[in-house]
């Protein structure tokens, strides 16, 4: 059956497949990336050409304007910025002069009264209101011409923006709110540090303005993050957060409810997911927990954001042609000044926000500009003029709007969302605004700047003010702003009284998460075989191509030949082949695949092949998408961009929103994870115990020490084993907080692969991936080993010894065992056995128990691994091994070393060879 399957593919290529071909380059694209199709080409209106050619001179002024004009902007609310007048802006430059000649500006500028003739005095008068004023713009950098086109027409028009006077009185209302949150807090809480809203209320008026133009545009999803400062009042007075919750955690209660396992975080990481009503629409919030880590959750929300767009079927993962990425959803990132021009995680995320699998159709960024790090000003704290500079890089346009001014930020926001909207790429508003109380409300920002904290101390609010302006204006009564805050001061009172009396209520696997639980503190067993036949039929599929396809030669006989005629044998399974079983088995099952990574399609061992490239047209293809079965879920292959940690916080955000979606981040040799240790910190290892957040990431690190010299061998299993919460004196569940996994099988892959998604809750896996064991031949499997009734085994014992006769039992870890063995068959030596732990977190206590009641001659006991003593799991097990299985072991292995491995050839030879005459000498 299998042979014939398999003809009707490659080999004769009789059969084209009937399913649409899934292209990368081409139109078509790849699941998880379609290309949009410009439909039309823009041209600015031949009339408008002509007269800028005609008014040159004219038109190069409007362009100095719209190039330099925001040099010369008001925009610092304190007012301690120097003020600057560029040359570029003098009209002699250009052969003008402010004198009374009328010229037409149809297609030069869009600003003004409407009027197309002024006078050169006017224009200027207009230029100076539009781009000098208290919000300014960089746009002429951007890519494209239609972009900066439409850029200027909606700056210049921006006047035409206008709030009515109930938005008015409601923004009014939101920063008043916010400021009597703050002072709420003050009084009942003198030591907490809040990280207020103080100097920056008026960023309400931007998330106000961004739910008011996505309900106008349809979205339904929005996932926001966010660092400290004022995120308490964005999440009470705009995200519906109880007040209760946060006066509850600052008094001390625990926001982790009963039943549930974790340590919960500061109150300044607190989290939400709201439905809020606008415009008569509803649309979802998710406001993800944020680390002290800086910048660090950018990624993790474009993550969430990409899997939530994969759940609604929009842009890449539609097949509607007039569908985009970003259509229903949106991602919001905020950010502070200081971090955002010195974190390189901000880099790397712009880095990938247009890239194939990546791409979200746009993020708003949202820079609350305080004008300072922590004391550090911004003439120390950067090279570049503004915070902002860096999304120039990428070509991404900039709102500067002094906060002074809130309906300037409403103007500034309206701004970014049509863009976004419009052209579905990253747009950014710089909120220059200040901290009324430095950068904690317990610190004294006078030590560092004093001129500032003066300025500060002599203004007064920007809501008071605001206030007072809709009150003399005639806008509004004082006693109907009165009402809202009494009301609001009402229930801020009641809820701080109910501290005590009001239960935490569960908030954690809500929604699509609705079914799963929390891991149990037990050890639990799972069957994840599939049965023979349909193993079978995913292997065949994962190789099959369409008749017309160019597979390379070597590819075509060493990959997909291959892989036949060892599904057909049904022995001597490879790696890659488990995996595509594991992938394509549970894609039948209705899960997605994602794996993503540096040259994953491939494999840097050219081992995976998981997309194949077409040897004349350049197109890839990917086989497993086109098994053609009802329910089926899809793989994705993304091949990144050379970046760790925005990638892995990408990923990372994928795995939290679905947990339906099996996500593999593999790093292309193992120790590049470094690059991403403030992702593994402060998610990976630590987001459930935090936040309740189940992830069931997995992580291949590629590990084996092969003489590659010190930065390709090791993945630094020791860090990891740091890292989770295993005790050496009692024994391990399934609760613990990361998965340690280093197997030595093809199936013990494919195992812990589909384990990760047929279980009932959610954990994240660090896989010692292998090297030299992709291909090894003693390192293959068979289906039998993957049939139903079989399962994941933490412990491998030995089958090749006589229990009775084992004098020495070895235990060890990883690919060190086929040293060992090979070694041990070529001594032909029968009194000792060879035990591997498959697992190493949860420690497999009870099994190694087992396996050691099979030995009752044994003398001698052993860990022996590759890696040096300082390094690989040896800390790990050894207080273990003697607390929980009751037995002490000797290290044999490499000496100490402050790097994972030498880089001289002959050297690495010696110590190898050591390794085994330690071992049998």
């Amino acid at each position: 059956m299998l042979t014939q399957i398999y003809k009707t593919g490659i080999l004769c290529k009789l059969r084209q497949l009937t399913v649409a071909s899934s292209w990368y380059h081409s139109k078509a694209g790849v699941y998880g990336h379609r290309p949009q199709q410009s439909s039309t080409q823009f041209h600015v209106k031949d009339s408008h050409v002509q007269n800028r050619i005609q008014s040159s001179n004219v038109y190069r002024l409007v362009e100095a304007y719209r190039t330099h004009g925001h040099k010369k902007a008001t925009l610092d609310p304190l007012n301690l910025q120097p003020e600057i007048d560029p040359h570029e802006l003098a009209p002699e430059r250009y052969g003008l002069s402010a004198g009374t000649q009328v010229i037409d500006v149809e297609g030069i500028f869009h600003g003004g009264d409407g009027s197309q003739s002024m006078s050169v005095s006017d224009l200027i008068g207009h230029l100076e209101k539009e781009y000098c004023d208290t919000i300014a713009a960089e746009f002429q950098h951007l890519r494209t011409e239609e972009e900066r086109e439409w850029f200027s027409e909606a700056f210049e028009s921006k006047h035409q923006i206008s709030l009515t006077n109930d938005r008015r009185i409601n923004l009014a209302n939101l920063m008043l709110k916010s400021q009597a949150f703050d002072h709420f807090l003050a009084q009942k809480f003198t030591t907490l540090k809040r990280y207020g809203g103080e100097g920056g209320e008026s960023m309400m008026a931007v998330f106000d303005e961004i739910f008011r133009k996505s309900a106008q545009a349809g979205l339904e999803e929005i996932v926001i993050c966010m660092p400290h400062r004022g995120r308490l009042n964005f999440l009470t007075c705009l995200l519906n957060y109880p007040p209760i919750r946060i006066f509850q955690k600052v008094s001390g209660i625990s926001e982790i409810p009963d039943g549930s396992k974790g340590t919960g975080d500061v109150v300044s990481h607190s989290y939400t997911s709201v439905d809020l009503e606008y415009e008569g629409r509803k649309i979802h919030v998710s406001f993800l927990p944020n680390p002290s880590h800086l910048e660090a959750n950018n990624p993790v929300a474009v993550g969430k954001c990409r899997s939530k767009q994969q759940t609604l079927q929009e842009g890449d993962y539609s097949n509607a042609g007039e569908s985009q990425q970003g259509d229903r959803t949106l991602c919001l990132q905020v950010h502070g000044d200081a971090s955002f021009s010195a974190q390189g995680i901000v880099a790397e995320t712009f880095c990938i926000a247009e890239c194939p699998h990546y791409n979200v159709g746009g993020s708003i960024h949202f820079i609350v500009n305080n004008q300072i790090g922590f004391t550090t000003e911004a003439a120390r704290g950067r090279s570049s003029q503004y915070s902002s500079d860096l999304a120039k890089i990428n070509g991404y346009p900039v709102l500067h709007v002094n906060a002074d001014f809130p309906e300037d930020v409403v103007k500034a926001t309206a701004i970014a969302m049509e863009y976004r909207q419009r052209f579905r790429k990253d747009v950014v508003i710089d909120y220059v605004c200040f901290r009324k109380y430095g950068h904690n409300e317990l610190d004294d920002p006078s030590f560092t700047q004093p001129v500032m904290y003066k300025a500060i101390k002599s203004r007064k609010s920007i809501p008071d003010s605001y206030a007072d302006e809709l009150v003399s204006s005639g806008v509004c009564v004082v006693e109907d702003l009165n009402k809202v805050q009494q009301a609001w001061s009402q229930t801020l009172t009641e809820d701080f009284a109910a501290i005590n009396s009001k239960p935490v209520q569960p908030y954690d696997l809500q929604r699509q998460w609705s079914g799963y639980r929390q891991a149990p503190g037990e050890i639990t067993m799972w069957d994840t075989g599939v049965n023979v036949d349909t193993l079978k039929y995913v292997g065949a599929q994962s190789v099959m191509l369409p008749a017309d396809f160019n597979v390379h030669p070597t590819v075509g006989k060493h990959h997909c030949e291959r892989r036949i005629q060892k599904l057909t044998e049904g022995v001597g399974l490879e790696w890659a082949v488990a995996e595509a079983l594991a992938f394509g088995s549970l894609m039948q099952q209705g899960f997605n695949v994602r794996i993503s990574g540096q040259d994953v399609g491939r494999g840097t061992f050219s081992h995976r092949h998981a997309m194949l490239v077409d040897q004349v047209t350049d197109e890839i293809y990917v086989p497993l998408n086109h098994m053609s079965l009802d329910g089926q879920g899809y793989l994705e292959v993304a091949n990144s961009a050379l970046s760790e940690e925005a990638v892995l916080g990408f990923e990372y955000g994928m795995s939290i929103d679905n947990p339906r979606s099996l996500v593999i981040w593999e790093a292309q040799f193992g120790d590049f994870f470094n690059g991403a240790q403030p992702i593994i910190d402060t998610y990976v290892t630590s987001g459930e115990n935090k936040w309740l957040l189940q992830t069931g990431l997995v992580m291949l690190l590629p590990h084996g020490m092969d003489g590659a010299g010190p930065e390709h061998s090791s993945c630094r299993i020791e860090r990891f084993l740091q890292g989770c919460d295993s005790s050496e004196t009692s024994v391990d569940g399934d609760d613990i907080n990361i998965q340690i996994l280093n197997p030595t099988t093809p199936a013990q892959y494919f195992h812990l692969l589909r384990r990760q998604m047929i279980r009932n809750y959610r954990k994240p896996v660090i896989v010692i991936a292998p090297k030299i064991l992709l291909r090894l031949p003693a390192a293959t499997s068979s289906l039998s080993e993957m049939a139903p009734g079989t399962t994941f085994q933490s412990v491998l014992g030995d089958l090749k010894v006589k229990g009775e006769n084992v004098k020495k039992v070895v235990f060890c870890s990883g690919k060190h065992y086929y040293t060992i063995q090979k070694e041990r068959d070529t001594r032909n030596i029968d009194d000792m056995a060879i035990i591997r732990l498959e697992s190493l977190c949860p420690f497999p206590a009870a099994e190694l128990q087992r396996e050691l009641s099979k030995y009752s001659n044994a003398k001698e006991y052993i860990w022996a691994q590759e890696e040096h003593r300082n390094m690989g799991a040896w800390s790990f097990v050894s207080p273990r091994f003697e607390n929980l299985v009751g037995c002490k072991l000797h290290y044999v292995g490499r000496d100490v070393l402050g790097l994972p491995a030498v880089g001289i050839g002959h050297i690495h030879k010696m110590q190898a060879d050591k390794l085994i005459s330690d071992l049998f000498g």
